[in-house]
């Protein structure tokens, strides 16, 4: 058994030797001196490189965080073009992703197939004759990701982390959430039609005249929207309890006898006897619908939904359909080229076997290595805060440090690679690749039905510019792509690398304490760890985070929306602190030696301010808000540091300064 040592040492033990030279360093350049940093930061840092910047045409935003991933597809690409243009061993990882994009590219051959690969499931659907025949073809098309009324999902039972359990989600709908079908202002009425022209094309590519398919495209449209009126909204999904809802298969099969999810399960080879139904009432609606609704609507409905899910596999006249709805909906003005359509599907599709090219290309062991040391100098300093909390009792804090000593983390890829071997590619026949991918994915997931879960898996490629926490698993994931500027720079002082991924981590630390995390006891599990009188405590310091929020204004009258956001902005308020406390354990965090004329902590605040430079089109922006559980980027950076005292002193914020609040009333959680 390996000794830990407290987090104290190995803070002190990290300080050694691992320090980066002042005399290595990025230049911050940019600052708009016309803005004052107590007015708006995020425009003292970014507004010069906002006002310049152009959104590209293919694109719906630009700058970091998930915007970094229109770079990082460059990247990936030419990976696939070198690859895909070599000879490589039949069955090799390299052969199957280098065919699999080489098909993608075969845009010839993909046209001259037509609607072709999707006549056999068209066909399946006209031979429809009932409710039984119907949910055959759900099943059977579950195992291709076709996923239509049913949201299949295998991951960790909440209650009892370390197995594997069947979850049952609402799906059902093609609208980005429920509310979409129910507003009647200008902007979502236009998205809705936009939404049932698509639809009625689709069904006109697909052989259906055209009369027919506006009236099959409107049947589809109403199952919907009757199937949306049941869905929980994304502001009540984040109840954690009201999610776990764990039922014995026989009980549901009696209950919702039209679903027949007996032979549904028989249907996907998946034995179980219970599992979990996180939306109760949707599955109770569409038990209802299946006895009411015509086997003709259904058909109708079952063709939209196929042909949604196939379009971009298809031709071009099914891509271009597809991409004239997203239009619409997101404002993005240019279809992307296809390389980077196809790296996107690689990524998706094959995305380990191209992670394992790019880590070998891209990622110094380095960075894994002052990654480490960075997450464990970010423990220490939570810790630390978690001691002087002044409203959770002694014996909640020694809970909250228990869990925080059980985490587990993933830096940079994993140590074992997803196996591909049984995933055949043809490099002329990209539908099928990607049913073949699908496929895979389906058995992959199916394999782990009642089995103990992996604590190594991971639930992003690595590439991806992203960072997540995991309740179930009590872990935090920092993948390759997202350990570059920036967010983290092996060149430059730890004020910028502080500011940058060290407040990732902070973030991504105080996901296992903000309002849904706080629910997870250290092995994962839906258990509460709280003495009541402090969860209350809790509870109203989170009600503070969802107002304040609810005040900024976004586009006109769109505000951000407080209770949908109130976990991510909890973790940006405390990510900005604990990783500050932590920069201050540094050489350069105790110095004020100027940088390019800025301090240490000055340093600090504009690297966070750096890291949440994006911009985006208005149409993306609308529905990002309603979707979206994270704030928008300027409200990322002027929230928390609105709540921040050492923000007030080291750019000498003045209560004449429109973020200013009074030190009474900034908010603290962690």
């Amino acid at each position: 058994m390996k000794k830990r040592f407290p987090l104290s040492l190995v803070l002190l033990f990290a300080l050694v030797g691992t320090q980066a030279s002042l005399a290595q360093h990025v230049s911050i350049t940019g600052i708009d001196p016309t803005i004052k940093p107590g007015d708006n930061f995020f425009m003292y840092v970014n507004k010069k490189w906002y006002d310049s910047v152009e959104i590209p045409s293919t694109q719906t935003g630009v700058g970091s965080y998930s915007f970094m991933n229109f770079p990082q597809r460059i990247r990936m690409q030419g990976i696939l073009d070198s690859v895909s243009a070599a000879k490589n061993p039949a069955g090799s990882i390299e052969q199957k992703i280098g065919d699999f994009y080489a098909s993608g590219m075969d845009i010839a051959t993909i046209n001259k197939r037509g609607y072709e690969p999707i006549k056999p499931l068209l066909k399946t659907i006209d031979g429809i004759t009932d409710v039984a025949s119907l949910m055959k073809f759900v099943a059977e098309q579950q195992k291709f990701n076709n996923a239509s009324i049913i949201g299949f999902r295998v991951g960790p039972d909440t209650k009892n982390s370390s197995i594997n359990i069947v979850n049952l989600g609402q799906t059902g709908i093609g609208l980005p959430e429920r509310d979409y079908y129910f507003k009647t202002d200008s902007s979502t009425i236009g998205i809705q039609k936009a939404y049932v022209t698509y639809v009625t094309t689709l069904l006109k590519l697909s052989g259906t005249e055209a009369l027919a398919a506006a009236k099959m495209a409107s049947a589809a449209y109403g199952i919907e929207k009757e199937m949306a009126a049941s869905h929980k909204t994304n502001i009540e999904r984040r109840n954690v309890q009201a999610n776990y809802n764990k039922m014995a298969l026989a009980a549901i099969a009696t209950k919702q006898p039209n679903i027949g999810w007996v032979a549904y399960f028989n249907g996907l080879g998946v034995k179980i006897d219970s599992l979990n139904v996180q939306q109760p009432a949707y599955y109770e609606r569409l038990n209802s619908l299946l006895g009411s609704v015509s086997i003709a609507d259904w058909k109708a409905y079952l063709k939209a939904k196929s042909l949604i899910t196939y379009a971009d596999f298809l031709s071009k006249d099914f891509t271009t359909a597809s991409f004239e709805y997203s239009k619409i909906l997101t404002g993005q003005s240019i279809q992307k080229p296809r390389g980077e359509e196809i790296t996107d599907a690689v990524d998706r599709s094959l995305g380990h076997g191209l992670a394992q090219l790019y880590v070998k290309k891209y990622f110094p062991e380095e960075s894994k290595k002052r990654m480490r040391v960075l997450v464990d100098n970010l423990k220490t300093a939570f810790e630390n805060r978690i001691n002087n909390l002044d409203w959770m009792s002694d014996s909640t804090k020694a809970k909250a440090k228990e869990k925080l000593y059980a985490f587990s983390e993933k830096i940079g890829y994993p140590d074992k690679w997803r196996d591909y071997s049984k995933v055949t590619i043809n490099r002329t026949t990209y539908f099928e690749n990607r049913l073949a991918t699908n496929q895979n994915d389906f058995v992959y997931a199916v394999s782990k039905v009642g089995k103990t879960v992996d604590r190594t898996e991971w639930g992003t490629t690595p590439p991806t510019v992203t960072a997540y926490n995991n309740p179930p698993l009590n872990e935090i994931v920092f993948p390759a792509g997202i350990l570059q500027p920036p967010y983290f720079d092996l060149n430059a002082d730890d004020a910028l690398n502080y500011g940058g991924i060290g407040m990732v981590i902070g973030h991504e630390i105080t996901h296992s304490f903000d309002d849904q995390g706080a629910q997870y006891d250290k092995v994962g599990n839906v258990r509460n760890w709280w003495k009541e009188d402090d969860f209350k405590k809790f509870k109203a310091k989170t009600q503070q985070v969802i107002e304040q929020y609810n005040q900024f204004t976004v586009l006109d009258s769109v505000h951000v929306k407080g209770a949908l956001t109130v976990g991510e902005n909890t973790a940006d308020i405390a990510g900005i602190a604990i990783a500050f406390d932590a920069f201050k354990l540094t050489q350069q965090g105790k110095s004020n030696v100027k940088i390019d004329g800025f301090t240490p902590e000055q340093r600090f605040f504009i690297s966070i301010a750096r890291i949440w430079r994006v911009k985006t089109k208005d149409a993306f922006m609308r529905m990002y808000v309603n979707t979206n559980p994270h704030s928008p980027a300027q409200w990322r950076v002027n929230g928390p540091l609105m709540n921040f005292t050492p923000f007030y002193k080291a750019f000498n914020v003045q209560p004449s300064d429109k973020m200013y609040k009074p030190e009474k009333e900034r908010i603290t959680v962690w």
